[in-house]
């Protein structure tokens, strides 16, 4: 993460330019409860846009996916229902393969080699958004990723059957491959899930565990670290376009800023919420050694069939990666 001394001369000089028209106003559409620390990020990005426009765009976040739900928000920005939103990364990964590239079971597992498989990728992202008539302007990790139950699991074996929350294609293979039955659940949605029985257990961070008090269900939570996933703030390009390069300066200093706060918040709150957890009653802690090995053959699997699915693209970007380890 670099100083952000010139990254904020930068936003501040934009503020300084930024003309005097008619004030528009940005609803910004987000698909995590308002505590979320994305989600928070992103509040801050937003006011950071309308400071330093001196008022001329005004964005307003709407968390919790209260004005489009997560597997909504790319469409509707795609379509000029929204100019701006955030969206999981990986959740686009039937559309390209290559949206996947973070949720590559055991690919990248520490915050560091996550932001080194980010630096590979980005640059395919951008054109893959840009054809999509999308800017990408930053880019977020979760926490790792680990297993929820509501009951003691040492063995893929004692998986099968569970009613599985999945999020993107990644989890949903996750759970085919272990004998469980996928759930298509956003994230708004997770704790009535699992207070009505209609999912069982998930694959994600000590954050979205603790957001939801997951505790109040579930008993027990994994540490596998399966993978770090991005979650990314997008905006309509017609809508980027007609903006003065001022203004562009502007969203793009916020933005920057809004990547290296949210880096940080990621790596402070695994901790935090991991004890989050414990506090709430939940058993925390390693998977067992057998399930680890279970579960890298499961990975192993897993990393073939996408990168036969990602070609070239997806090839050059592990490629990327690997040389920078």
């Amino acid at each position: 993460m670099k100083p952000t001394s010139a990254i904020i001369a930068t936003t501040v000089a934009g503020a300084l330019w930024a003309g005097t028209a008619m004030a528009e106003k940005w609803d910004m559409p987000m698909a995590y409860s308002a505590t979320n620390f994305h989600s928070a990020t992103g509040a801050e990005f937003a006011k950071c846009i309308t400071i330093g426009t001196g008022g001329d765009i005004e964005v307003v976040t709407h968390p919790s996916g209260a004005l489009f739900k997560g597997a909504d928000i790319k469409r509707a920005i795609q379509t000029g229902q929204a100019p701006i939103g955030e969206r999981l990364l990986s959740g686009h990964q039937n559309e390209n393969p290559v949206f996947g590239v973070d949720s590559v079971p055991f690919l990248a597992t520490s915050f560091e080699d996550a932001a080194k498989l980010w630096k590979a990728a980005k640059p395919t992202m951008e054109k893959i958004l840009l054809d999509q008539q999308l800017v990408l302007l930053y880019s977020v990790p979760w926490p790792p990723q680990g297993l929820y139950f509501k009951k003691e699991v040492n063995s893929v074996a004692d998986m099968k059957g569970l009613k599985f929350r999945s999020y993107n294609t990644a989890t949903a293979r996750l759970a085919e491959l272990t004998g469980m039955l996928p759930v298509q659940i956003e994230a708004a949605e997770i704790s009535q899930a699992f207070a009505t029985g209609v999912a069982e257990s998930m694959i994600s961070s000590g954050s979205t565990g603790y957001d939801r008090k997951v505790w109040e269900s579930l008993t027990h939570f994994y540490e596998v670290d399966a993978w770090l996933p991005r979650n990314y703030v997008m905006v309509n390009k017609g809508v980027w376009d007609d903006l003065s390069k001022d203004k562009q300066n502007v969203i793009r200093g916020c933005a920057a800023l809004a990547e290296y706060a949210g880096a940080w918040r990621a790596v402070e709150y695994t901790q935090f919420t991991l004890n989050g957890l414990r506090a709430g009653g939940m058993m925390v802690g390693p998977a067992g050694d057998g399930l680890k090995a279970e579960l890298k053959e499961i990975g192993a699997t897993m990393s073939k069939e996408w990168l036969k699915l990602a070609g070239s693209d997806g090839k050059a970007i592990v490629d990327a990666f690997k040389a920078m380890k």
